[in-house]
Parts: C-alpha cells; structure tokens; sequence
C-alpha cells in the first residue's frame, strides 16, 4: 500500500474498528487529478471508497471462507463516481440537480446558503420570507439582502424550510453545535445486544455463472433519500444485496435523482401512517438483514424504526443511520443536505474566491459518507457472520463529521496524471426511461462486480416485497 495515499484510508478503517493488517491488500492507480479544490477532496473520495472496496473483499472472505481478495483503488474510477450525479443522462438529457431557489444568497452582513429542490422546501422557504407562492429569484434576493444571516437561517429552520448563514471555519467551531464536532469520532459502530452466537448467513445464489457476491441473499430496506444514502444502499445492490427503497408517497423524489442512486435496486411507497400499509412493512421488516434510514433523527420513531426497536423486533439486524448535523447538540433535530453542511461548517468559504462563498467540486460530503456508511454495514456484516459477532449492530454517521474530516482530518497528496476519462468510466444500457448513461461503480476488489445487474426504475413503482425468495 502506498503510504502517500493510504493515510485517509487507514484513518477511516481504524474507525471501522477494523484489522489494521487487511490494509495492506490496498493498492492504488489512476490519474488523481479529477477533483481540483483547495481542500483534499480527492484524498476524502480515495479513502471512502477504498475503504469500502476493502469492507466488501472482507465480507467476501467471510462468507467464503476464502482469503481476502486483493483491492484495487482507481482514482479516475473514483473521481469519476463522485460526479455521478452530474453525468448521469437519459438519451442525452442531463439532470439539473440544483432548483433555482437553491444557491448563495446575499444577506445583509454576510451570505445565506438556502436549499429548495422539492417543492414542499420551496413553499416554507418563500414562507419565511414573507413572499407569496410563485416568487421568484429576484424576490428572493431582495427579502434576503435585507435581513441578517443567521436571521434567516433562524426564520426559514423555524417554516420547515432549509437555510444556513455561510460561516468561516472559525465561526463553526465557535458555534454551539460546531463546537461539538470535534469530541465525536467520524463515525460509530457498535452492538446494540449481548448476544454472541453468530449468525448463519443466508444461502449463496450457486447457479451457474453466478458470481457469489460478498452481499447476495441479503435483503436491505432503504429509506433514505439524497444523496449519501442511496449511494451507500446503491453499493450494497452492486454487491448482491436484494435493496428494496421506501418513500413516502407524499414525498416523491425526483426521477432524475433516482436515474443515479437507483441503480440495482427496487422502490415502492408506503404511508406508514396507514395501518395497511405499515403492517406491509412489519413483514418486510421480518425478512431484513439491514434497515438503513437517512431522516433526521428521530424522525422515524413513531414509526417503530429507533435502532432499539428495531433490535427488539428483529434480533440480529444490522441498522445504519445517517444524518447532516449528527445526533447531538441544538441542531440534531435540523434537516440538511451537503451543501448546507459546506456552508455551515467553512468549507464554503476556503473554496470561494475574491470574498464570494464557492463549493467543492462534486458533493463529496455526500458521497464520501455514502462510501462510510456502505462500508460500516459491510463491516458489521463481517462481524455478524463471525465467530463472536452476534447481535445487533448499530452504525451512525453524519454529514458534518465527514466534514470536520475533510477540513481537518485529510492531508493533500501529489496528483498522479491528469482528470478522470469519462468515456472510461461512465457507460449506457437500456432502462425504463430510455438509454441511461451512468458511472461505473469504483468499489472493485479481485473477482468483484464490475457494474450493477440492472437499471434503476421508475421511482415508486415496485411491488413492496422482496424480490427473493
């Protein structure tokens, strides 16, 4: 393992809480330059996947009761992979990932970051700001510059709605919840239950030509929306896990979103306000190896779904839960995506220029912790199938801890060649929606899949069962 690239690495899977030695079935390759920022943002993405690629060659060595296979880290895989959703098209239709309302704004002594892609968001934003449905950008900019920063934050959080004053890095770290920050590990992983007798992993598909993936015959339930969970749940589908999404249906996602995220897996909509519908989902429940949930927390817990009711209901589940601001401090019950947290946390700032806020060059707090999150259920996986791994197991990770890494955990490294090539490492098939080009998934170990075994879908439109027996 080359030790100039392998620090990220190594720092992400001691906080896995994994064997140190397995690292050295880690190498790395490709053109590293595909990532340009002023943090190291490629350093985050090698890591993550890396150590995501090496949870899956673990896992793979469990079940099989081979050796661990050898792991291969491509930066132009991985740079590539992390602007996903910036090259995904649909016979040549790309997807504007980001809404009008959705951008810096400029606040009377400072800058506001606001987000507003779904509908629902936009409505509560133009509600905090006194304007009436239908207002646009100009009246946005205008009931903004007039009001402090952190006024508006304060406002627009108190509607429902998503805005975050743009701070410096040392104004997060005074801040009442970025102070927090920095006593939380990057991620956690832990047992939930005493229990120590392993668990007998489901058959392996053995039809002929069947790769045995490190994953397959288990069965995930979804319910996270973007963009860290699906990629995280799009890992396990490429890795032969039965991924069945849930939504909502009064929280539709878009398609253009799940063109990205959706690959090898299936989705449905469940009300879990309805009876009905909610004992569907106690049977799918009954049938899970893993529950991964990306709400804000708590927000799922009159629905049954903490992690330790979900441990009582089903002893042996691996739980994974993903939030923006973690599970602690006065903004844990906030919700958030990436480019708040880039806002709130200074990162925002170190890559803008001349004064103005910028952004990293792909959603990488996103995908980075979609990697992390993908990699702490393998692991737990591994763990379960062990010897001495029975249980549940809980894992919880958070947007902005992978940013306080980012900022303060990462030392850049020298770049190898030039970007990524995207005739490489993207390519097409046919799906429900016409002819999809995509990336290519960067997790790849020795006898690993090299691409998912079907398109996304129509988003919402699967029957809400598991597609294995």
């Amino acid at each position: 393992m080359n030790s100039d690239f392998s620090a990220g690495t190594s720092a992400a899977w001691a906080a896995l809480g994994a064997d140190p030695a397995l690292l050295e079935r880690v190498s790395y390759g490709g053109s590293s330059g595909g990532l340009p920022a002023r943090l190291p943002v490629m350093e985050l993405a090698r890591a993550t996947v890396a150590v995501c690629s090496l949870a899956a060659a673990e896992l793979a060595a469990v079940r099989s009761g081979r050796p661990v296979p050898a792991v291969r880290v491509d930066d132009g895989a991985v740079a590539t992979a992390f602007l996903s959703d910036r090259l995904v098209r649909v016979d040549g239709r790309a997807w504007t990932a980001f809404a009008p309302l959705s951008r810096f704004w400029r606040a009377a002594d400072g800058w506001v970051r606001t987000h507003a892609n779904y509908p629902h968001h936009r409505e509560r934003l133009l509600l905090a700001l006194g304007l009436p449905d239908g207002a646009g950008a100009d009246a946005v900019a205008g009931a903004i510059a007039e009001r402090r920063a952190e006024e508006v934050e304060d406002a627009v959080y108190a509607a429902g709605g998503l805005a975050v004053a743009v701070r410096e890095v040392a104004r997060w770290a005074a801040h009442e919840q970025g102070a927090l920050v920095p006593t939380r590990p990057l991620l956690t992983l832990e047992r939930l239950d005493g229990t120590r007798e392993a668990v007998p992993p489901r058959a392996w598909s053995t039809a002929t030509g069947t790769p045995l993936l490190p994953c397959a015959g288990l069965r995930v339930l979804d319910l996270t929306r973007v963009l860290a969970g699906p990629v995280a749940t799009r890992t396990l589908a490429l890795l032969g896990a039965d991924v069945l999404r849930i939504d909502a249906p009064h929280l539709p996602e878009s398609q253009e979103a799940h063109n990205d995220t959706g690959m090898g897996k299936r989705s449905t909509t469940l009300d879990l306000e309805r009876g009905a519908d909610h004992r569907v989902f106690e049977d799918l429940l009954a049938d899970a190896d893993v529950v991964v949930t990306g709400y804000r927390p708590g927000a799922l817990d009159r629905f049954g779904l903490s992690a330790e009711a979900l441990a009582e209901r089903r002893p042996g589940l691996v739980v994974a839960q993903l939030s923006a601001w973690g599970r602690y401090g006065p903004w844990r019950g906030r919700r958030g995506f990436d480019s708040l947290v880039q806002a709130a946390t200074g990162i925002s700032l170190l890559e803008g220029s001349d004064g103005e806020p910028g952004a990293l060059p792909a959603q990488a707090l996103d995908h980075g912790t979609g990697y992390l999150l993908a990699a702490a259920v393998l692991r737990a996986l591994s763990e379960r199938y062990g010897p001495d791994g029975g249980g549940t197991r809980l894992a919880r990770l958070a947007l902005t801890q992978t940013a306080h890494w980012l900022v303060h955990g990462l030392a850049s490294t020298p770049e190898r060649g030039g970007g990524p090539d995207p005739e490489r490492w993207t390519t097409t098939t046919d799906s429900p929606m016409g002819r999809l080009l995509h990336a290519l998934p960067p997790v790849s170990y020795e006898g690993g899949p090299a691409d998912w075994a079907r398109p996304p879908g129509l988003w919402g439109t699967d029957a809400a069962r598991w597609a294995t027996a």
